[in-house]
């Protein structure tokens, strides 16, 4: 170390420095936002100045900082307003939930709602008779199902919305009807739910910045130092400006904007412009396309019908307008980022990468990934594609015997193929992990613990979905690290404790490469620094 001295110096029994020169050590120096020194406990007396703080965490593993490869922060702001309908499991659940909600509203007030998984319907149709069952006719209901592509809303909300039959959309969103032409209530896909979400009340800007913060501090308290953000649209900018006004943001944030189908040279050279926006720990780096929607929602786009006889076409009507799209950005510098869960939308982006530039350090990447033939997991190497993915996805919403609606619609073999975590590693992929919050809880501990285990962290009775893709207690550890770094063109600045690396760094209380998966999951955070600045300590670490 130079002679200049150390803003903050940790101390820890265990550093996982994930440098191939120095694997282990016991002491990082931090000055200036940068790694400055890293070594044993006997050498950090030297780093230390008049001004110099010092932690020591004693028994305790310190590891670079962990970044979320995927998740919605300011979208999801909208969809978690109301009542959490995360635990229903049946429709007379729901009914219960709904009822005891709406007992505080006062006449023409919305009853809002999230996290509604459509197995609470047993594999019947999703539609807004509970809703009428619980508050009755007169009641605007607006519910977000689970995977943030869908929406359940009562008769009064489409009557507000002026919604009475079927609707042509230049996405593949579309109104679910009856099998009298009258719509059920169910709408898929971001131009369907918004024909009625527009009508939803505002929140007021003071409350979404202070719930905003409050997010992301809860992020930064479970180990989290940066996000990829994959949305920046509405107020966005403005929130991510004024909390950086009232301070610093307690993790950094790197948005993608979304480009939606039909948008025309006007619209992607607005999101080439956008480019440009940043702040101390917040900016704009890439754009966010989606190739077709869920499994769940019958939106997929896979090579063969799920067994509803849906999921058969892009969310791009015209697939090659998506490729032009990806192209253009490309040839401008954008970085891309693609939802892809169906086999036939996985295949369509590869090729459309394939044959797309990358002029930056940062390589295009593909989200998702939920089943996938053999043949295309070779291609994420060969094409220096980052496969991205949410372990919980897998854990939370499927389930080893088939019996969820995720396996029903799509039959055993390509259930069978699916969440390939493992397959992506071993055929040397770029694998970079995330939550997809609100989709799944944030918490990174819970993440890289199913990740490992292919079953929720903390229930050892369950059966482990396709256990022979479960990662390594390192790979998981990677994905939030190294690979995530990578995946952000930031190899050589980021993702491992190295000098001249950032000063982001996270601290639990057991290892996460020795622990117990189900332990670590529950594990606690002792630090989280992010520019070499506190954003998180535990009440036992001392000041």
């Amino acid at each position: 170390m130079t002679s200049t001295r150390a803003d903050l110096v940790v101390l820890a029994d265990t550093v996982h420095t994930l440098d191939p020169a120095r694997p282990r050590a016991q002491a990082v120096a931090l000055a200036d936002g940068l790694v400055a020194a890293v070594g044993g406990r006997e050498e950090a007396r030297g780093w230390c100045g008049t001004g110099t703080r010092v932690v020591d965490l004693g028994a305790a593993t310190l590891v670079p900082g962990l970044v979320d490869g995927h998740q919605h922060p300011v979208m999801g702001l909208d969809m978690t307003a109301g009542v959490d309908l995360s635990a229903v499991r049946t429709v007379d659940d729901l009914v219960d939930r709904l009822r005891a909600a709406a007992l505080g509203l006062g006449r023409g007030e919305w009853l809002l709602g999230w996290g509604l998984d459509p197995n609470t319907f047993a594999g019947g149709p999703v539609t807004s008779e509970p809703l009428v069952r619980a508050v009755g006719p007169d009641v605007p209901v607006f519910l977000h199902l689970f995977d943030a592509h869908s929406a359940l809303v009562s008769p009064c909300a489409l009557r507000i919305a002026g919604v009475e039959g079927p609707r042509a959309f230049a996405s593949g969103a579309s109104v679910v009807l009856d099998g009298d032409g009258r719509p059920t209530g169910h709408l898929l896909e971001k131009e369907a739910v918004d024909l009625v979400s527009v009508h939803l009340p505002a929140e007021p800007p003071a409350q979404r910045r202070a719930r905003l913060r409050a997010l992301l501090e809860q992020m930064a308290a479970g180990g989290l130092t940066a996000a990829n953000a994959m949305d920046f649209e509405g107020d966005s900018h403005e929130l991510v400006r004024a909390l950086e006004e009232d301070g610093e943001l307690p993790l950094r944030l790197r948005f993608a904007p979304f480009v939606v189908p039909g948008a025309g040279r006007d619209a992607l050279d607005l999101v080439v412009e956008q480019q440009r926006l940043r702040g101390r720990r917040w900016q704009v780096e890439g754009a966010k396309f989606m190739i077709d929607g869920t499994v769940d929602g019958g939106t997929a786009w896979l090579e063969e019908a799920d067994t509803h006889g849906e999921s058969t076409a892009p969310f791009w009507p015209d697939p090659q307008e998506y490729t032009r799209a990806v192209q253009h950005l490309a040839t401008n510098g954008v970085p891309t980022v693609t939802h892809a869960i169906g086999d036939a939308g996985i295949r369509h982006v590869l090729r459309t990468l394939a044959g797309t530039p990358r002029l930056t350090a940062v390589p295009h990447r593909v989200e998702h990934l939920e089943t996938m033939p053999s043949d295309l997991v070779p291609l994420f190497r060969r094409l220096d594609v980052t496969a991205s993915m949410q372990p919980t996805h897998c854990t939370h919403y499927t389930k080893a015997d088939h019996s969820d609606n995720w396996s029903q619609r799509l039959g055993p073999e390509r259930a069978g193929r699916a969440f390939r975590t493992r397959d992506l590693r071993e055929a040397g992929a770029r694998l970079a992990l995330g939550s997809d919050w609100p989709v799944a809880p944030h918490d990174p501990r819970a993440v890289m613990a199913d990740a490992r285990l292919r079953r929720t962290a903390g229930n050892p009775d369950e059966e482990p979905v396709l256990p022979a893709q479960a990662l390594t207690a390192a790979m998981a550890l990677e994905g939030f690290t190294t690979a995530a770094a990578a995946a952000a063109g930031l190899a050589d600045r980021a993702g491992r404790v190295r000098v001249g690396h950032r000063a982001d760094l996270t601290a639990f209380r057991l290892d996460p490469l020795r622990a117990d998966p189900d332990e670590f999951a529950q594990a606690p955070v002792l630090l989280t620094v992010v520019d070499g600045r506190l954003v998180h300590r535990d009440e036992a670490v001392g000041a």
